[in-house]
């Protein structure tokens, strides 16, 4: 596994910014030959990723220093790509100028794929992240359904005022931030929802918005992988154990999808 901490200029946020990038390379087992996988550095296609998004007060290194997200990534020979966020909710804040929503949609991307051997096809895209970063994981994959596969929401803030958090003086959520009005909004449309994983510790202070939210997922008609686990709180043990199962249920039609799971 290569793992690349990247300090990025960004002319959409007009500052630098701190990215995480995961990218699949030989291991041990492979490069001492114990492995059914021929080493080498030059990828016979282009990586799938998962852009994984943190919670508050967290950044782009919070996720491998937490779980074991590398380990997971290596083994399914998928990129992972993690940036700091900050305490913006991935959203565009006209108070600030902060304009975290277009970064993501447009200038990351661009610089991931443009740089790495990293995929920009749709059906091997895929979003997630915590609290926070489920919130964002909602509003990118619920607004931009045409530009993931599927999307991860870890006992997501499902009610996040983004006013509340990044100093907005508008109290009540823009509606193009707020995930029922985006799902109903997709919904009516007719348009292809991305497959949908929520997960949420049963102990976890957002578990009751989490599992209103399904509900009324389900009766739009959207297939939703509910996942509901006893004992958990809003705690990194949980989403270490989510990260994986989200990597193991997500669709993949990518080449490396066929080959199964590596030693490590």
């Amino acid at each position: 596994m290569a793992k690349f901490n990247c300090n990025v200029i960004s002319y959409t946020l007009k500052r630098a910014v701190d990215i995480t990038v995961i990218i699949p390379t030989p291991s041990i087992p492979e490069s001492l030959g114990f492995s059914k996988y021929k080493p080498s550095h030059k990828p016979v296609e282009k990586y799938p990723v998962l852009y994984l998004l943190h919670g508050m007060g967290n950044n782009h290194a919070t996720w491998c220093g937490y779980s074991n997200v590398e380990l997971f990534a290596e083994e399914r020979n998928i990129a992972v790509v993690m940036l700091s966020g900050e305490n913006k909710a991935y959203i565009n804040n006209t108070a600030s100028g902060d304009r975290f929503y277009d970064f993501i949609e447009d200038e990351l991307p661009e610089f991931i794929c443009g740089m790495f051997p990293i995929s920009d096809k749709p059906e091997h895209t895929y979003i997630a992240g915590l609290s926070m970063g489920g919130f964002g994981t909602l509003v990118h994959a619920l607004s931009c359904p045409e530009k993931f596969c599927a999307f991860g929401a870890f006992s997501a803030a499902i009610s996040l005022n983004p006013a509340d958090i990044t100093g907005g003086e508008d109290k009540e959520i823009d509606p193009k931030y707020d995930p029922l009005t985006l799902a109903i909004n997709l919904a009516k449309a007719g348009k292809r929802f991305p497959k949908a994983y929520i997960a949420c510790g049963e102990k976890d202070f957002l578990y009751k918005a989490n599992v209103d939210f399904v509900k009324q997922l389900s009766e739009m008609g959207v297939e939703v992988n509910w996942v509901s686990v006893p004992n958990y709180q809003h705690e990194w043990r949980f989403w270490n154990l989510q990260i994986e199962a989200f990597l193991d249920w997500i669709p993949r039609t990518d080449f490396y999808a066929k080959l199964g799971k590596r030693q490590i």
